[in-house]
């Protein structure tokens, strides 16, 4: 399993200052020097996760994932909340591949399993919805993600973790997330 370098790159843009720890913790995990249009281990990559949840803490996983949505493009029809919590999933596949070929097609709209998915439960009330990832990146990386994904089309958003159901952060393979704006 790959993923994509511009993703790679969030774990850089996402500790700031802090470059070059950024770059020596992906180089201490097999990935040196990252490129945008380059594709590297996901399994590497989830290793830099876990010695930089144990070094620096998780709100740094949190800015990471902040930005994950700047770096990698969209769809143009991606013009509301509801939308682009629904197209999160096929950006996440297209941005995975295995054996050299994404996790999705969007030529063909075929989605390929593998890395779990991003789920768009849908609505709560008008201005609330949830969303469930069953994939392997960390619970305070998938709530920066979401964070910075709906604040593009409702600036107030905030994303918690939903810690009624079953949560990664004890032991469970899945988080859900409660989305309010």
């Amino acid at each position: 399993m790959e993923v994509y370098g511009a993703v790679v790159l969030s774990v850089v843009d996402g500790m700031g200052d802090f470059t070059s720890t950024a770059l020596k913790i992906l180089g201490q995990h097999g990935i040196r020097k990252p490129q945008p249009d380059q594709w590297y281990s996901q399994q590497n990559w989830l290793d830099a996760f876990r010695t930089i949840s144990e070094k620096i803490g998780p709100l740094t996983l949190f800015a990471i994932g902040k930005k994950i949505p700047e770096q990698v493009e969209w769809p143009p029809w991606m013009d509301t909340i509801e939308k682009a919590l629904a197209a999160l999933d096929l950006n996440y596949h297209l941005h995975h591949r295995i054996d050299g070929e994404p996790l999705f097609n969007p030529e063909t709209n075929e989605m390929s399993e593998g890395i779990g998915h991003y789920r768009f439960t849908g609505l709560l009330s008008p201005t609330s919805a949830e969303m469930m990832c069953d994939n392997p990146y960390p619970s305070e990386f998938d709530r920066g993600l979401i964070t910075t994904l709906c604040r593009r089309f409702k600036a107030g958003a905030e994303v918690r973790l939903d810690r009624s159901k079953p949560t990664r952060t004890e032991g469970a393979d899945s988080c859900t997330y409660l989305i309010e704006w």
